[in-house]
Parts: structure tokens; C-alpha cells; sequence
């Protein structure tokens, strides 16, 4: 029996990706949810995250 395996789009870096989490909708592979977590308030990618994060309500499976 083959073994599929899934991918889902990261709607932080928009890139497919086998792991990551899942927040509300959005997907957030391992990588990115790593970096928002290390991203201190007063940085620039700070404010990117935040803006990436309002996307929230979109699904992001992809067939």
C-alpha cells in the first residue's frame, strides 16, 4: 500500500509544507510558527506576521 502524503500551503510563507500547526483555518508550518515565536513585538517582521495572521479566515488545503 502507498503512503500519501499531504502538503498543505503555509499562509505565513505561502510555501507548501508537510508539518506545521494549525491555527483556526490557517496553517502555519513548523519554520514559521518557530520564527513568530522567537519575533520580538518591537521588530520588523513583527508587523509582517500580524498582517499574515489576519488572513486567518481563508482555508489553505490545496488539492
Amino acid at each position: 500500500m502507498k503512503q500519501v502524503i499531504l502538503n498543505e500551503r503555509c499562509g505565513i510563507c505561502e510555501e507548501e509544507k508537510e508539518r506545521g500547526i494549525h491555527l483556526y483555518k490557517l496553517f502555519i508550518c513548523c519554520e514559521c510558527e518557530r520564527n513568530m515565536i522567537h519575533t520580538e513585538p518591537r521588530e520588523e517582521k513583527y508587523h509582517y506576521y500580524l498582517q499574515k495572521l489576519k488572513n486567518m479566515n481563508q482555508p489553505t488545503l490545496y488539492s
